[in-house]
Parts: C-alpha cells; structure tokens; sequence
C-alpha cells in the first residue's frame, strides 16, 4: 500500500541522516586562495553551483564566523539565490523560521531558570516534571512521576512526535491535558525519539514559575534576544512580515519526479505557516518559532563559541554552564557511523554533538513549512556556520551540502563532494519508496460498511469522515465538505476510487484521507490544502509513507486504527503488535 503524507513532522533536527549508506571517496580540491576571506569567490561558486544543480527556485542566507588566536573575528554573511518568487534577491537581512533551532534557545531560558536564584523554590535539569507543571500526566506512570527537564529536552520520556494531534486554535492549556492519552511507544528513557510537544511544554516554565506569569516569547526576547542585540530576531510573522525581509517558502508544485526528480514543476509560495499579532508567538514557539537573519545569526554563533557573552560588549549573557550543558549528550541518535567522515551522534538539549573529519562539531537542523536551517559550530576550532533555505523540498539536503562545503573550505581540509553524495542519496531514497509501492488489487473487496461517520481519539480529537467520489456520502453534516473537496483537494481525490475525506485543521495538514486498498483496508494521507488568488493547491512535496487506516467492528463499537508511521517514532523503534486492530494501532479512532 502507499500513501503521501504531508505533515513536515517538522521542526526536525535534520542531523544528517540521508547520506549515509554511500561511497566516500568522491573528493576535490578547492582552489586555495588567501585567507583573508571565508566567501570567497570559491565559495560563491560552488554555492551557486549547488543551486543550480537541485535547480533550486530560492536561496540562501549564510553566516560564518571565525575566531583567531588574538581574540578577534572574521565575520561574513552573504544572501545567494531567492528570497521570493517575485524575484527578490537573498540578502544578509532576509529573515528565515529556524524552525527548530528554536530548541536551543528554550533550553537556555530553561538554563536560566535554573540559575536564577531569586526563583522560590529552586529548580534543577533533574526537577521533575510533575512537581513543577500540576497538569502534567502521561499514559506510563513512571515516565508520568520520573521525567525531569533533561528527560524532555533530550527526547527520552517514550513519546512518539503525534505531530498532528495539535491545531492552530491550540495553547499549551488544552494541549497539556491531551498528553496522557498518548500511547508511548517505547519504555521511558530507553530511546531517542524526537518530540515538539515537550518542547512546547518547557516553553510553559516561565509563565508557571515566575510571579510575572511573563509568556515565554517575551522571556526569550528580555532575556537573550534584546542583551545579545538580536534586533531583527522575533517570534511573530506578522512582524517579520511587515519589515519587508521575510523570505518566501517556495515550493514546488505538480513536479513529475520519474522523469526530473529535480524538477521544478508549478512553482508556489507558501504563506508564513504561523500568523500571530505581536511577539506572543504560538503554541509551537518553543519548538519552532524563531526568525532570524543571517545578520543576526553571526552574532548568536559568537555568542555560542563565547559560552555565552556577547561578542561586542563581553557580557555574559548566558552562563557557561548552562552553554554547555545544551551540548553534552544524553542520548543517542545514531549509535554508529552512518559516514566514514561522521561520527555517532549523541543529543543534549537542542544541539547534536558528533565529530565531523575528526573536528567536534555541535550542530542543530530545523525545518518548517517552506524553511529549511542548519546552524553549526566546532567549538576547538572556534569556526561557526549558519545555512538558512527557503527551498521547500530540498532545502534540507542543500543547507548540508553548503554547510559541510564551508567547512572543508575554511579548515583547509580536502573537499567531500557532498553535492554528488546528496544527489545521489535522494534518487535512491526516491527509487526505494517507489519500489515499496503496492498497487491496488485489480479486484478489491469492497468495505464491509460504509464507515462514514464521526470519530474520536482523545489526543487527536474529533473527525467527520465523508464519504466522497462517484458516491458521494448522504449524511446532511458531510454535504459542505462533499461540496468542496475537489475545489480544496485538487488533484488529491481519485474518482474511481470509494475515498473518506475529512477536515482536520491541524497545523500540519488541513485534512485526513483514506483512500480505499482492500477490503477494511485504506490508504492514508494527511494533506494540506493552501489557498492562492488563483484557488487552491495541495502540498504533497512530503517523503511517501505508507500509512494505513484499518477499519473493525468490535463488540463495544466501530473504530479505526492508524499505523505504518503516523505516530512518528523514533529510528529503530518497532511498531506496536497484537493481536486486534486496537492493539496495533499507533493511534486508534472510534465511532461517537
């Protein structure tokens, strides 16, 4: 079976996981010209180079920092490609979402907490959750009593990502209650499974510990932002969006990958993912919200080659400690070398900490709809490298490109032709999920019931399932939907096929689809729909998945489990077993 599932499960470190299983030994030499300059001609080329190979329809923002034995810098920012469809140019000011970059700086406010002393009662990396947050309760009594602050920002507590168990309307106060009915999906510290909602919990600290009740946002601002002069740095996209310098997603539409895998199809921008008045941010700030420039990014990766003080007036604006422990691992990403030139990766708090050609290098990726970032450092080497791409579908592999391509450069190392390393990597990426792919039987079993209808899970909450196609679902409260689901979906719905549709307004998808397979089994996508002057376009441009919604009649109902994924798991993490329906699923809906 196949599915395409959008939801970017976003806010993803990116870590460099999708090169790994090729060759090595493709290398050059760049040309070796004077130091005085780190994007340097050289550079210019191959960056330009590398986005004409991906043929990239937007750009690049990029920060590099370099400390010398005397005590001073060399700083350089440059935009490359761009940062709209309009044509407008990247520049060092044009503002990029970090995605989740975001993290680092909610564990240093986390940090700050910790070390401020005025806070009554005083709180440690190993304060337990539940003596701090009084909502706080998960599925598993231990992870439930025993998580602490480093369980959450390290990704252990046995939670999966269930990205789209939250939507735009949400706050941590209607999210919080919801994380109980969460099915872990391993034991409690025993792996490595990246998760946004705690982070979006640990967003919640200041406004639960401090008198003030101070949002996070404005902590964050008060507190990092304004003493390290990150001026054009902010949560909100409308502020972002009225200085002129936000750049576009841009994403690319209707692409026919079989014969381009790189082609560039019906280009699209894509709206700011999150919209709020002011600086208050949104749920997912803590997690994902940070905007910054290149500009700007110079100076936040001083600030980390500094442990914390600002590279202009030398204050110290963030304890040592606290800069340190962000980057000491606690658990493991990747246990073994997943590239002759990397070693395995551990995580702390918001950053990766690995070696890369034997250089410690302490890294983080972010993405979000449209954005891609990377933000990189070699604390022995004290050289710092900034990528932000607004290239919605293979930004994340050209950030990495670049960034690894800066690296070799400024160290003086012999060049990894990551470019070629990437590309390949992604065609056979493509070539595997194509072989995966299951075609529909050429005689179905028909469903056993229609299945329309209203369901609920309690963490995801409540879906209306439709029934549309050449027939069409006869519930009155469907009839909206079945109206305009094929001006919503374009292209999304197959006629010939019985298919359930459903509005889900989540964050990361606008709607559930369950295309039918065999019998009570159906395909599933979560898709999103986006509006233009022009109609509507569906985003499709996710990694394929094979999703599967199982329909069953039990003795106490109807009810449908999803698996193959959408609970997004951990690597290495199985999928649930049992023997019924229910038991295996990852999330499991019943009819109200």
């Amino acid at each position: 079976m196949h599915s395409r599932i959008l939801f970017f499960l976003a806010l993803t470190p990116l870590v460099i996981v999708v090169i790994y299983s090729l060759p090595a030994n493709k290398q050059a030499a760049f040309q070796v010209q004077p130091a005085n300059r780190l994007l340097d001609l050289d550079i210019d080329t191959f960056i330009e180079g590398v986005l004409a190979d991906w043929k990239s329809p937007g750009g690049l923002g990029v920060a590099v920092v370099k400390g010398g034995d005397d005590g001073g810098w060399q700083v350089e920012t440059k935009g490359y490609g761009f940062a709209t469809l309009g044509g407008s140019r990247v520049s060092e000011d044009t503002l990029f979402c970090i995605g989740s970059n975001s993290k680092l700086f909610n564990v240093l406010a986390t940090g700050l907490l910790i070390s401020n002393e005025s806070l009554v009662p005083r709180i440690s990396w190993d304060t337990r959750i539940a003596d701090i947050v009084p909502e706080w309760e998960l599925r598993d009594p231990v992870a439930s009593a025993r998580s602490t602050i480093v369980d959450l920002m390290s990704h252990r507590t046995g939670l999966p990502r269930d990205d789209l168990m939250y939507s735009w309307t949400e706050d941590i106060h209607s999210l919080l209650p919801r994380f109980k009915f969460l099915r872990p999906s391993t034991e409690f510290r025993d792996k490595w499974q990246y998760n946004n909602n705690m982070y979006t919990l640990l967003s919640y600290l200041p406004t639960v510990l401090l008198p003030s009740r101070i949002p996070y946002t404005q902590y964050v601002k008060e507190h990092i932002f304004d003493p390290l002069g990150l001026s054009s740095t902010t949560f909100s996209g409308n502020v972002a969006l009225e200085s002129g310098n936000l750049a576009e997603g841009i994403a690319r539409d209707q692409v026919n990958r079989t014969e381009d895998l790189f082609g560039q199809g019906i280009l699209r921008s894509m709206p700011y993912w999150i919209s709020v008045d002011g600086n208050d941010g949104s749920l997912l700030s803590g997690a994902g919200g940070v905007i910054m420039s290149a500009r700007d990014a110079v100076t936040w990766l001083q600030t980390l080659l500094l442990n914390g003080r600002n590279p202009l007036t030398h204050e110290s604006v963030i304890p040592p400690e606290i800069i340190k422990k962000a980057a000491t691992g606690v658990t493991v990403v990747h246990g073994q070398m997943s590239h002759p030139t990397l070693s395995p990766v551990v995580y702390g708090g918001g950053q990766a900490i690995m070696a890369y050609r034997g250089h410690t290098l302490i890294e983080h990726g972010g993405s979000a709809p449209g954005f891609h970032t990377q933000i990189a450092r070699l604390p022995f080497d004290n050289l710092g490298v900034a990528v932000f791409s607004n290239d919605d579908i293979y930004g994340d592999r050209i950030m990495n490109i670049v960034k690894f391509g800066i690296i070799d450069k400024v160290l003086g190392l012999e060049r990894i032709d990551w470019n070629d390393i990437m590309k390949a990597a992604t065609a056979a990426s493509y070539k595997k999920a194509s072989s995966q792919i299951i075609p529909r039987p050429d005689n179905p079993k028909p469903p056993s019931a229609l299945w329309e209808g209203r369901y609920k899970n309690d963490a995801y909450g409540e879906i209306l399932l439709c029934l549309v196609g050449l027939e069409s679902s006869t519930l009155p409260e469907c009839h909206k939907l079945t109206d305009e689901v094929y001006t919503t979906l374009p292209g999304a719905i197959d006629l010939a096929i019985p298919t359930l549709v459903a509005k889900w307004n989540k964050i990361w998808a606008s709607h559930i689809v369950l295309e039918h397979f065999d019998g009570d089994l159906y395909n599933a996508s979560a898709l999103d729909s986006i509006a233009t002057d022009d109609g509507f376009w569906v985003n499709q441009e996710a990694r394929d998945e094979l999703i599967t919604a199982e329909f069953v009649i039990e003795e106490d109902g109807v009810g449908f489990g999803l698996t193959g994924g959408i609970w997004g798991a951990g690597p290495g993490v199985d999928p649930p077993k049992g023997d019924t329906v229910r038991e295996r699923a990852e999330v499991w809906f019943w009819k109200v």
